[in-house]
């Protein structure tokens, strides 16, 4: 498994489209600033941080003390000294506040705790529904995460955040879903406002395939500026980064490839109401129902990968030609966004090389050729573990933000 993600509001908090450190202006002057500066894990000296902020030493150690009792930084042994007493140096301490990461797909739930640098302590999974409605789902949800904490003995004093995945468009500003159509009864559910009911605490939603975008980008391709993360599974769809940020689209629904209607769509229709979308074509219950009328059983995403893992040539020839069904709608994105990675995830990639196969030869066939010089189609390096990732990411990347950390600072020196 890859290691690497107060006082409740009506709404989540709504970073940036740059993130929330971009968004705010770097003076160096607070606490937070100064803490930036250490995020990157790095130990140094008080007259270290006094000679990259320009602050007077007497500044940076009255924020090196203020951090410190926040427990965000902690001693990290002394440096050199060129005569006299060597000083000490101090480095960001992730492992004080965790973070509940969730990940609800159509079918179950991940949950995972990690802590500031993104490191999974503890972690449990179920079979759920999310067709059950959103308070069944998130009652379940929070008592996962309740057991979660316990396992790892961590306390709920110590959580400073929980980031929730869902299998459907989101409008990020606020939380809520934004009809989503395999998530029925969840339109406009307030979701932080009922996960706040159990732990007040910051809480972050956003779609599943966004999170998972940043959970595979922060983890294995950090200096990939361009990338797609394409999820084939119950659904298909798309996270993207462009520019080295997370493009949502002005409703939540930037990415949704599942609904774009593929050559041999035909007239087959669609759970969204259209025909011949890709969805319909290439996800897991769609090549079972194709199997099944071939004559070879199968009900489910998973029947079709155990056939393929048994060398059944009917499931093999099903994985790859839904590879050309994503490839087909993948060769337009390339040509329109120019991605330098494109990262398949999600239940069906498990197929491996059949799946990715049909991918390739549809892109690398239908794009411009400047377009795929230099990019890669790979397999997730996450796993079923990218959107936990990425979920602990999102909320990391707001929680650490200068202004989050001085609030944090702030409230700390009042208690």
């Amino acid at each position: 498994m890859p290691k690497s993600p107060v006082q409740p509001r009506p709404r989540q908090a709504a970073p940036s489209p740059a993130g929330p450190a971009a968004a705010e202006p770097f003076s160096h002057s607070r606490a937070g600033d100064v803490f930036q500066i250490l995020r990157d894990g790095q130990a140094r000296t008080r007259a270290e941080l006094a000679e990259i902020t320009g602050l007077a030493r007497s500044t940076v150690a009255a924020r090196i003390e203020a951090l410190s009792a926040a427990g965000l930084i902690g001693p990290a042994g002394e440096a050199v000294s060129s005569g006299g007493r060597p000083p000490s140096r101090f480095a960001f301490h992730p492992s004080s506040r965790v973070i509940l990461a969730v990940d609800v797909g159509a079918t179950h739930v991940l949950i995972a705790l990690t802590d500031l640098g993104g490191r999974v302590l503890s972690e449990l999974r179920e079979s759920m529904d999310v067709a059950a409605g959103p308070t069944d789902v998130l009652d379940a949800v929070l008592e996962l995460c309740t057991q979660v904490l316990a396992r790892a003995g961590r306390h709920e004093r110590e959580l400073v955040g929980i980031g929730i995945g869902l299998p459907g468009p989101v409008e990020h500003s606020t939380g809520r879903p934004a009809s989503p159509p395999i998530m029925p009864g969840w339109d406009g559910f307030d979701v932080p406002e009922y996960v706040q009911r159990r732990f007040p605490t910051e809480v972050l939603v956003d779609n599943d395939v966004n999170i998972m975008a940043l959970g595979e980008r922060a983890n294995f391709w950090p200096d990939a500026q361009d990338l797609l993360f394409i999820k084939v599974a119950t659904g298909i769809g798309a996270g993207i980064i462009s520019g080295g940020l997370l493009q949502r689209g002005a409703d939540g629904t930037a990415g949704d490839i599942g609904h774009v209607r593929v050559p041999r769509g035909g007239e087959v229709l669609c759970r969204c109401g259209n025909y011949g979308c890709l969805e319909a074509m290439a996800s897991g219950p769609a090549v079972a129902a194709a199997l099944n009328a071939g004559g070879v059983p199968a009900n489910t995403g998973e029947d079709v990968l155990e056939l393929a893992r048994r060398g059944n040539l009917a499931a093999i020839q099903a994985m790859r030609q839904a590879g050309r069904d994503v490839g087909d709608v993948l060769a337009a994105s390339v040509n329109l966004l120019n991605p330098s990675v494109i990262v398949i995830g999600g239940g069906l990639s498990s197929a491996g090389e059949y799946l990715m196969a049909g991918v390739r030869e549809i892109v690398y066939q239908r794009s411009l050729p400047l377009a795929t010089a230099r990019l890669r189609i790979v397999q997730s390096m996450a796993g079923d573990h990218a959107g936990v990732l990425g979920a602990g990411r999102m909320v990391v990347d707001h929680v650490l933000s200068p202004a989050s950390v001085e609030r944090l600072v702030t409230a700390h020196a009042q208690a």
